[in-house]
């Protein structure tokens, strides 16, 4: 990874099954002035994780667009949201790692290591 370039990864996570939350799509997206430029799409593997967003992140405001209604679809199950953004700041150098915890009708998320 060049210098001043950052890493971004997720891990998606099923509150209820308590188990990854595998096959969910996920984007992320750079703003780009008054609009945002895709830079990366990934879908959560077997264990729930997107390793493989952007190699290499420029310092700048990014988010992370979850499509889990298509996941609750899948295994019938019903949300209110059907999908997740997450906004961030990304800075110089520094890893980005931002789990996503996934029930039906609430998620949560917070910045791992």
């Amino acid at each position: 990874m060049k210098a001043g370039s950052s890493r971004i990864t997720t891990h998606v996570l099923d509150a209820v099954l308590g188990k990854p939350a595998a096959g969910i799509a996920v984007s992320l997206e750079k703003r780009e002035g008054s609009s945002w430029v895709n830079v990366g799409q990934s879908t959560a593997d077997a264990d729930g994780r997107c390793r493989d967003l952007v190699a290499e992140a420029e310092p700048g405001i990014y988010r992370l667009t979850f499509d889990i209604g298509s996941y609750f679809e899948r295994f019938e199950r019903k949300s209110i949201y059907p999908e997740v953004v997450i906004t961030f700041r990304c800075k110089d150098g520094e890893h980005y790692h931002l789990p996503l915890l996934l029930s039906d009708n609430s998620y949560t998320t917070y910045r791992g290591s």
